[in-house]
């Protein structure tokens, strides 16, 4: 196993064969931004979602995805042409991946591609014992998705953070009070169906805990690209809140902690959850 790749495993207390997984899936993340960053990526691009706040700031959850949203709309953007890139990092640390791109049906802005790699041959990469991983069937592919607004909504701030593994090298990325708006879109405005994502709740209760402040005037620019505001409408505090308590009395909380169990490595912390429990969370938002 690369020297660096050790270094990055031996931050983890694996035991189980899920422990191992998350494990791969994070060190391939933070490898694949590595790749973006030498690419100059991040001259267009910034970092967001729940997997900037576990990779960026120790969120004590796991996170599938890699989002990013550019820095001003393009319409000329091609998330493929950092496909090499990307797979040229991997490779050099010993991961043969590949990143393949989705056409979408629709005319979504948000670009998307997977970056995919046989789960039980990285195992083996990273040493897993074999008497672990041998429950991975042979074909099991990880996947990591990738997405990219083309046309964010503006009126964000973003910052520099640094990342010391593999290699030093740094990520632009949203300022905290303007990812916790994004994450409060998602809580607000995001349609799941009929089913509740358990972690944008989870992300909730890190920001109000961590860094309660959350830029209002974006959160208000996200909800009218959206449709959830009027062009000509404003969102003030008294909607704001009014609008969380309201989506707080409908929320499914045993939904919504059985979705986001199997990422946090401590499901004691989710016994607390309760309507009451998230109005008084929401009520711990500062506005700025």
């Amino acid at each position: 196993m690369n020297e660096a790749v050790t270094r990055m495993f031996d931050r983890y207390e694996c035991q189980t064969v899920d422990d191992h997984v998350r494990a791969l899936r994070e060190i391939m993340q933070e490898i694949a931004l590595l790749g973006l960053w030498r690419s100059r990526f991040f001259e267009k691009a910034a970092f967001y979602g729940g997997t900037a706040l576990r990779i960026l700031y120790g969120m004590d959850r796991f996170s599938e995805d890699l989002d990013f949203s550019l820095l001003k709309p393009m319409t000329d953007f091609d998330l493929s042409r950092y496909s090499g890139a990307v797979e040229r990092e991997l490779r050099s640390f010993g991961f043969d991946a590949i990143m393949t791109t989705r056409e979408k049906k629709d005319k979504s802005p948000v670009q998307s591609a997977f970056l995919k790699a046989n789960t039980l041959q990285h195992l083996l990469t990273i040493k897993t014992a074999e008497e672990i991983a041998w429950p991975i069937p042979r074909a099991q592919i990880l996947k990591i998705k990738i997405e990219v607004d083309t046309d964010p909504p503006l009126g964000f701030v973003t910052e520099n953070k640094f990342i010391l593994q593999p290699i030093p090298f740094s990520v632009k990325t949203f300022a905290l009070p303007d990812l916790f708006a994004g994450k409060m879109h998602a809580v607000l405005c995001r349609q799941w169906k009929s089913r509740v994502k358990g972690r944008d709740w989870y992300d909730l209760v890190w920001y109000a805990a961590n860094h309660p402040q959350l830029h209002l005037s974006h959160l208000g620019q996200r909800m009218i690209q959206s449709g959830h505001l009027r062009k000509d409408e404003q969102i003030s505090p008294e909607k704001f809140f009014a609008l969380a308590a309201e989506t707080v009395n409908k929320l499914d909380v045993n939904q919504a902690r059985a979705e986001v169990e199997p990422f946090v490595k401590n499901p004691d912390a989710l016994e607390v959850w309760s309507r009451e429990f998230f109005q008084d969370v929401v009520r711990r938002i500062v506005l700025v």
